[in-house]
């Protein structure tokens, strides 16, 4: 890929001429990491997810609470475990459907688990569910509980739109008028402009900027170009492609909505282009000059995920063989403005050095595709010497993971990205590419809206299977 070819100097001068950066800006086997600070082992017993469809499509006429449901049934039906068992469940979700505002809770009782299983519901943006795993690990670590779920939903398909604020504030007023006069007294004064709806946008409270915009931006700073990210994003779709092909996509749990024939069993965004076709679209954010264009951009995503995560030694009482364990992690966050993408840049260096690894011990690399130019834009940071320097506090650059290792059954520009539920995606897909691809470390990163981050390290079972 023509990314490889830039050197640290590039990023260099396009931070300085942007002025991005200035203003805001195979390993031994033994299967036991370096350093934990874990008094127990946790370990990853194996997650499931719907098939992610791209909004508006076969999902549209459910709510988020439908496929959280699905995905926790799925995933007991999957393992067989004893719904009993299960003592706590952490979900996320990030556009939270008012009805269900504790879905964590609303699904638990839906799928058919114990009504005394508490849960809660957490947001994170497009780490939520990440959060979900750490916390559950977090919950196990404290000796709290031995036995969690976690997961995430996200349903793009029907979000949330209110009445301008004049008019919620009219229709409270009004709610609580005690006579007919003060009533009609407070629907004379609505105006036509009251009706127009307050609709939410994918973009920072604290910069109304759309991450589009941003990435372009970023792309600019790293001097990724066009071609670049449509070379990536053609190789997400491809490698995509390739493993829901042969049958490697196993976290997939087919799905009988309501009222649709066909029972939906993979995922409907992953589409194999070629360059000429990519190079024909338009500018999606930036325009008329801006490089990230709808496809190499992760799409608006419907779907659920969840997993099962315990004690190694309640496992081992219940008879059940993990896939992994469940070793370090990190959350990082830096400034919204010109690093908002760059969470995966400053998490690997960090989990790295916290587990004892280096890039060369990775045998999995899973990260969270949001924008090609985003991708390749960490990439470069991990590849300079002069950002290791100046804003990682590093002496010498960390280097470019082995991309034979890296997102190898695609990721979010092709398979699909429900903000909340895409961490667990990461995790399982860690877990099983360990196995068939006979490694021992994994990574998972993510950036996330807020200027954060996420950096998680799994490992190998022994003995584990697909």
């Amino acid at each position: 890929m023509l990314f490889l070819k830039r050197n640290s100097t590039l990023i260099k001068e396009g931070f300085g001429k942007y002025g991005f950066a200035i203003n805001y800006l195979k390993s031994n086997k033994s299967y036991a990491t370096k350093s934990t600070n874990a008094d127990k082992n946790i370990v990853f017993i194996d997650g499931v997810r719907t098939p992610f469809l791209q909004s508006g499509t076969t999902y549209k006429d459910l709510i988020a609470y439908d496929l959280a449901t699905h995905s926790l049934a799925a995933l007991q039906r999957k393992i067989k475990f004893p719904k009993e068992i299960v003592e706590y469940v952490v979900y996320g979700t990030v556009m939270q459907e008012v009805r269900t505002s504790n879905i964590a809770r609303e699904a638990v009782l839906a799928a058919g688990y114990n009504d005394r299983t508490p849960a809660h519901t957490i947001t994170m943006a497009c780490i939520s569910s990440n959060q979900a795993l750490t916390t559950g690990m977090g919950l196990i670590a404290c000796g709290v509980y031995d036995v969690i779920i976690a997961g995430g939903v996200e349903f793009m398909s029907d979000i949330p739109i209110r009445h301008s604020r004049r008019m919620r504030s009219l229709m409270l007023q009004a709610n609580k008028a005690k006579t007919v006069g003060q009533k009609l007294s407070l629907l004379s004064s609505i105006r036509p402009k009251d009706f127009l709806p307050d609709l939410p946008t994918v973009a920072e409270f604290s910069t109304n900027e759309t991450m589009g915009h941003s990435s372009d931006r970023l792309a600019t700073a790293f001097q990724v170009t066009r071609k670049e990210q449509d070379e990536y994003a053609l190789r997400s779709h491809t490698l995509a492609a390739k493993a829901q092909r042969q049958g490697y996509l196993t976290d997939v749990v087919p799905y009988k909505v309501p009222n649709v024939n066909e029972v939906v069993n993979k995922d409907n965004g992953i589409r194999v282009s070629t360059m000429e076709q990519l190079g024909k679209l338009k500018p999606a954010f930036v325009k008329p000059y801006g490089t990230v264009t709808a496809a190499n951009s992760s799409f608006l995503t419907d779907g659920a995920s969840a997993a099962l995560i315990m004690s190694e030694e309640k496992a081992l009482q219940l008879g059940l063989t993990p896939k992994a364990y469940l070793r370090n992690f990190v959350y990082v966050s830096q400034d919204p403005v010109d690093q908002l993408l760059l969470g995966p840049s400053y998490a690997i260096p960090q989990v790295l050095q916290k587990a004892k690894l280096n890039v060369k011990d990775i045998g999995v690399w899973e990260v969270h595709e949001a924008f090609a130019g985003q991708i390749l834009a960490n990439l470069k940071a991990l590849d300079s010497d002069w950002y290791a320097q100046n804003y990682l506090g590093k002496s010498s650059k960390v280097g470019i993971p082995d991309l034979n290792k890296w997102n190898a059954w695609g990721g979010s520009l092709s398979i699909g990205h429900p903000f909340a539920a895409t961490g667990v995606r990461l995790a399982t897909h860690t877990a099983n590419r360990l196995i068939r691809e006979d490694q021992q470390f994994g990574l998972i990163a993510a950036c996330a809206a807020g200027g954060q981050g996420v950096g998680m390290i799994m490992e190998r079972y022994p003995g584990a299977k697909v």
